[in-house]
């Protein structure tokens, strides 16, 4: 579900507003482990495995891609991942993933958004990861004079970042409610939120090149969101790291790239024209084109199939 909040900046182009992201592609160090903890711990399903790669998610298509390369490392202080964000359809979805996470003893960060409520976890591998569901029921946020903030529907303040009512949220679960099953097949990539070495530079990319709407800069926090379609935000950018952070080396695991995915052949066209007019180096890939932001973040442009 698409959430309205701030007024999107728009110049003459903005992609369709049907676009949005596929899945996430990672480095990984051990596939095992990590298959191990994506389907024990969070639900997700294998759907494929093959050599030194696998593909997991809800049963459709693809959420996460896996790739196991040999003697990397976690790099600290690098643009990369932040944390990709998987949303659930509802609160009893998210309650039901939360508890698995609670039972396993697995450190989590139960967060209340006000518009959604989350929790925020690593993987084994370091991995930033993002649950949630929307509740835009709840109240909305918006950024003034550079500074976020959060409002609850009856005009109370916050900061956005209150701890969730985790007792709450599990009345949601029924009795028959299984810890163990899957993620529900409507759960998707709600967002990615990435590193970046320069906040404007970013939003060059992503809303003068790309055509993503601008849904609030935060000068105050270092962060700014872009989204399509109104959605409060497709990506994340901050400078959390550093300003001028450098890319993470070759032999690093995270993120290899995420997946932008248009409705049709013809919105994609549209963004490869502009792509092409800025002078952007990319390559084609199988089932997309390859390009990189100025951080080196990876990013691919496909059409949904």
């Amino acid at each position: 579900m698409n959430t309205q909040t701030n007024a999107p900046a728009k110049d003459e182009f903005s992609v369709h507003p049907a676009t949005q992201l596929g899945h996430v592609s990672l480095t990984v160090a051990n596939l095992e482990n990590q298959i191990v903890f994506y389907t024990q711990a969070l639900g997700f399903k294998l759907h494929w495995r093959e050599g030194n790669k696998a593909g997991l998610g809800a049963g459709g298509t693809d959420l996460l891609l896996l790739t196991e390369e040999q003697n990397l490392k976690r790099y600290r202080g690098t643009t990369g991942l932040y944390h990709f964000a998987i949303v659930f359809p509802n609160r009893r979805e998210l309650a039901i993933v939360m508890a698995r996470l609670f039972a396993l003893k697995y450190r989590n960060s139960p967060t209340d958004h006000v518009m959604t409520k989350t929790t925020y976890l690593d993987d084994p591998e370091g991995n930033g990861i993002e649950l949630y569901c929307e509740s835009p029921e709840d109240g909305s946020w918006t950024i003034k004079d550079g500074n976020y903030e959060a409002r609850w529907a009856d005009g109370r303040w916050s900061d956005g970042r209150e701890a969730l009512d985790v007792d709450a949220l599990f009345k949601h679960i029924k009795e028959d409610d299984r810890l163990d099953g899957s993620i529900p097949p409507e759960t998707r990539l709600g967002h990615i939120h990435l590193h970046v070495r320069d906040i404007p530079e970013a939003v060059n990319f992503y809303h003068d090149v790309i055509g993503f709407d601008v849904m609030g800069v935060s000068k105050g926090i270092g962060m700014a969101f872009v989204s399509a379609g109104g959605y409060h935000h497709h990506i994340g950018l901050n400078t959390w790291l550093g300003a001028g952070a450098p890319p993470p080396p070759a032999d690093a695991v995270g993120l290899r790239h995420f997946t932008v995915d248009f409705p049709d052949q013809q919105s994609l066209d549209e963004v490869i024209a502009r792509v092409d007019a800025a002078g952007l180096p990319s390559n084609k890939i199988e089932g997309g084109l390859l390009l990189h932001d100025p951080s080196q973040n990876g990013v691919v442009l496909r059409v949904v199939k």
